[in-house]
This record gives structure tokens, C-alpha cells and sequence, in this order.
């Protein structure tokens, strides 16, 4: 792995607007955010804080209203081809009915490479469902197959969004060792995740956000100080709440608030 930036991720006054039938929604609100090689980071926040926008914007499968986004320093879309970045998303990506193996080896040959399967199947610990069609894996399974397909450019950054949704405990246990495993060779890695015990455990620095803006970045330990808790969940809880409803305030056709 090679990095060509003091960033992993580097985001400046990053802003996505989608606009609808009734106005205009502000998705990604001025975020300012670094991440530096071989970090572990969970980046936590409610639903619709922002958190998939974020990462599709880091991925390039969107492209900002305003502001910027670097990837090891490059545009997220070179990056990305120079096999550089790799995601590991929540569904899709998969053909139910060739194997596990010939999964991780199409990979590959998108790649324009011959890896054979066995290493990165390993890794993600499912050497032994090689044959298996992946129709016939368990959800869990198939997501540690994501896994292997996305450590086969050896990327220097790894996204994963819910990485251990539909795994039991051990799972969940073996993934984040072989994710940890990683890290130590100097990989990067931004989790978002919905088990905040996870962050606790495996993060090494916790970025939340609510309503697309960051409300908090640090250890676990500096993010429980800032609400004087020692409960990662009150945090997150007392951070993320909404505002009350200003009963004066009503939507414009641009979909602001006057």
C-alpha cells in the first residue's frame, strides 16, 4: 500500500443539496473533515445525518454542491481506478450463482489481475465456503465475502458502511480482528455503524454528526468528556438530538425556514 497524501481524507466546506417537489434539502452542511493514514474510524450519526451522502461523496458516486473532497490526495474517481479506495457496502455487488471463490477471482480480473482466491478469502475468514454459490451464503457470510472482493486491490482505504450487519457475535468478533490486522499494515479504515459498542472497541478516533454537520471528533474518551458522560450512547443521544420545533418557523418553497 501507498499513500500520496498527508490525508487519507481530506473534506473542506463540503455542502450536498438534493432539490425535490417541496424545496430543497441540505443532506452534507459545510463538513469539515481529515482523516489520516492508517486511522481506524467510526463515523457514527442518526438516520438521515448525512452519513451514506458523506461516503458516497468521498467515493465519487456523487459529486458535491459545494465545497471539496480529496482522496489520498486525488479526486475521489482516480483514486478510486487506481484501485486505491475499496467500499464494502450493505447490499448489492454480488452474483447469487457463481461461488465464493470465483467471486474474489472476478474481482481480481477487473483488477487486471490473476490473485488466486484463497489469501483474501482467508482474511475474511471464509476460506472454507470457497465452493459455496454465494446464493447459499448467510447475510453475514456474504458480507465478509464484500470484504475479500474489496481487499483485492490492496487498497490504502477501506470504507465500510454497517460492515457487520446480519453477523452473530463471534463474527463480528473475527471480522474486526482481521480489520485490525489490516490497520497495523497501515491501511485506512472508516467504518459507519449502528453498534456503537463497535466503535468503542475497535475506533480509534469516533467522528458523529448530525443534521450533516459534525458535532463531534476525538477518542472515545475525548467524545464522552464533551457531554460529561461515560456512556458512548448518552453522547451520541445528547449530540444528535433535534432542536424543538419553532412553531413560528414554516417551510418556503425553497425549502428554508423563515
Amino acid at each position: 500500500m501507498t499513500t500520496t497524501s498527508s490525508y487519507a481524507i481530506e473534506a473542506r466546506g463540503l455542502v450536498k443539496e438534493f432539490r425535490g417537489a417541496r424545496g430543497t434539502v441540505r443532506a452534507v452542511d459545510g463538513l469539515d473533515l481529515v482523516v489520516r493514514p492508517g486511522e481506524v474510524v467510526a463515523f457514527l450519526g442518526p438516520n438521515g445525518a448525512g452519513k451514506t451522502t458523506t461516503v458516497d461523496l468521498v467515493l465519487g458516486l456523487a459529486a458535491p454542491t459545494a465545497g471539496t473532497v480529496r482522496v489520498l490526495g486525488k479526486e475521489p474517481a482516480r483514486a478510486i481506478a487506481d484501485g486505491q479506495v475499496a467500499a464494502v457496502m450493505q447490499t448489492g455487488g454480488l452474483l447469487r450463482d457463481i461461488t465464493v471463490g470465483e467471486s474474489v477471482e472476478l474481482t481480481a480480473a477487473l483488477f487486471g489481475r490473476t490473485s488466486p482466491a484463497g489469501p483474501f478469502l482467508e482474511r475474511a475468514g471464509i476460506a472454507d465456503l470457497a465452493d459455496r454459490t454465494v446464493g447459499r451464503c448467510s447475510g453475514g457470510q456474504q458480507q465478509r465475502l464484500r470484504f475479500a472482493m474489496a481487499l483485492v486491490s490492496e487498497p490504502d482505504l477501506l470504507l465500510l458502511d454497517e460492515p457487520t450487519a446480519g453477523m452473530d457475535v463471534r463474527g463480528r468478533r473475527d471480522f474486526w480482528t482481521a480489520i485490525r490486522h489490516d490497520a497495523e499494515a497501515g491501511r485506512t479504515v472508516v467504518f459507519a455503524t449502528h453498534y456503537l459498542q463497535e466503535a468503542e472497541s475497535y475506533a480509534d478516533r469516533v467522528v458523529l454528526i448530525s443534521q450533516g454537520r459534525l458535532v463531534a471528533d476525538g477518542t472515545v474518551a475525548e467524545v464522552r468528556a464533551l457531554a460529561g458522560s461515560g456512556s458512548l450512547e448518552d453522547v451520541f443521544l445528547d449530540l444528535t438530538a433535534e432542536p424543538a420545533a419553532d412553531p413560528s418557523a414554516r417551510t418556503t418553497a425553497e425549502g428554508g425556514t423563515r
